[in-house]
């Protein structure tokens, strides 16, 4: 498999190299592969659990669950008042 690299990436690997953290320039795309799984891994995890939170929400809006938003800032807005005065003192 042939790539063709931007400039900096290629300076970006010989400094990686350079560095001695890795011999060559195989290594330092292999960590860059490997770290990208891993980025991916973690979003499919997150985007799951994400809609498991949403379903969980709508349920709770289809049996009349919710709270009013006026009452959820009110309560909001008293303990930053609160956490100010504290502070205060």
């Amino acid at each position: 498999m042939y790539i063709d690299l931007q400039q900096e990436d290629e300076q970006f690997i010989q400094a990686q190299i350079a560095s001695g953290r890795y011999s060559n320039p195989e290594q330092v795309v292999a960590k860059a592969l490997k770290l990208l799984e891993e980025s991916e891994n973690g979003y499919k995890e997150w985007e799951k659990e994400t809609r498991k939170k949403v379903a969980i929400g709508l349920a709770q809006i289809d049996r009349g669950e919710v709270l009013d938003s006026k009452v959820v800032m009110a309560g909001l807005e008293e303990k930053l008042r609160k956490a100010r005065e504290e502070n205060q003192e």
